[in-house]
């Protein structure tokens, strides 16, 4: 899939977050995510910590978008909802998100929450991906 990341120098450095300005992608399928926590097939939270729970969602999406013929380089935004006790702890998505998208990595927002669904949950993670059309 051809896609176009654009990461002006007129706006900040956001490559060292892990996430690009903006992206260009041609048509395809559009495939819309749930928000992914950090839990397993089971429901059982994995890691009271922020770079474990990151890393199970991040996960989930790549198996999530396997089933439908992607993979995380077909993610063209994600929407991050980071609870306010972990607000301080950044870094550690950061991390992740450089690891698991190191070359032209899709936008994202971060958005800080008073809690989710369950009170153990520190992240969300919404995706949204474009695959070629069979």
């Amino acid at each position: 899939m051809q896609r176009k990341v654009i990461n002006p120098t007129t706006v900040f450095n956001s490559l060292q977050y892990g996430f690009s300005q903006a992206l260009e992608v041609p048509d395809g399928r559009r495939i819309l995510l749930s928000g992914q926590v950090g839990v397993d097939a089971e429901e059982c939270t994995i890691g009271l910590g922020i770079a474990e729970q990151t890393a199970t969602a991040l996960d989930n999406i790549e198996k999530i978008l396997a089933e439908v013929g992607g993979g995380l380089a077909h993610v063209v935004m994600l929407r991050l909802y980071i609870v306010e006790s972990a607000r301080e702890q950044q870094e550690p998505i950061a991390q992740a998100l450089r690891e698991r998208f190191p070359h032209n990595p899709p936008p994202s927002s971060w958005i800080i929450v008073s809690g989710l669904s369950l009170p153990q949950w520190l992240i969300e993670i919404e995706a949204e991906a474009v695959i070629a059309r069979r």
